[in-house]
């Protein structure tokens, strides 16, 4: 079942999509999308909240990443409202948005780790600040505490857009296509389908 509230024949009815879709070889994708989740460093995280069923987005910071740059890691405390929506559903999506608007969207499953060997090796000290120091001689922020853990998120499908051409040049697309209807080409919009992410992996 889908939504439709047009009928516009032998047209696109999405002609942004039609005209800035790009399908270069999986192993571009693969990397340009990795490159671009690198520049961003921080992602929204969204997970459904196991009490509402609403869906909450959160910032977090990406400690590593693994599956040939596409399984993403992340430090959690393992007694926060995120642990909980992920134990009821593992379901996630992380975004990536920079100040040009460029953009990655990665669908998949989380699962929690709290694995002390995993915890040290993505282990930073900067977790102190976010943790504290319970001063119990156990709970103190550091690679031992057990409120931390890892959320590693197994990406199954990746949809991102990147910039095509300058700045200046995209503006003067964009203003073209406002006056002659016709959608400018902006982006390099890109889909990696959940096949193509078990082949690379």
């Amino acid at each position: 079942m889908s939504f439709s509230n047009a009928d516009t024949g032998d047209k696109p009815a999405d002609p942004y999509k039609a005209t800035n879709l790009d399908t270069p070889d999986l192993k571009v994708k693969v990397e340009e999308l990795t490159k671009f989740i690198d520049s961003c460093k921080f992602g929204m995280m969204t997970t459904r909240i196991e009490s509402s069923g609403l869906l909450t987005s959160r910032c977090m910071a990406i400690a590593a990443k693994e599956g040939r740059g596409i399984d993403l890691i992340f430090h959690t405390n393992t007694e926060s409202g995120k642990t909980d929506d992920l134990e009821s559903d593992p379901k996630i999506n992380i975004a990536f948005l920079n100040p040009t608007g460029e953009w990655a969207s990665i669908s998949g499953e989380a699962k929690i780790i709290t694995d002390r060997e995993m915890v040290r090796k993505y282990y930073s000290p900067a977790l102190k600040a976010w943790l504290g120091d319970l001063e119990d001689g156990k709970h103190d922020g550091g690679p031992e505490d057990p409120r931390i853990g890892c959320i590693k998120v197994f990406a199954k499908t990746a949809t991102y857009a990147i910039a095509e051409g300058t700045f200046m040049g995209r503006g003067l697309d964009i203003a073209k296509g406002a006056i002659t209807g016709q959608s400018p080409k902006v982006n390099k919009l890109r889909e990696i389908t959940e096949e193509e992410l078990t082949q690379c992996k």
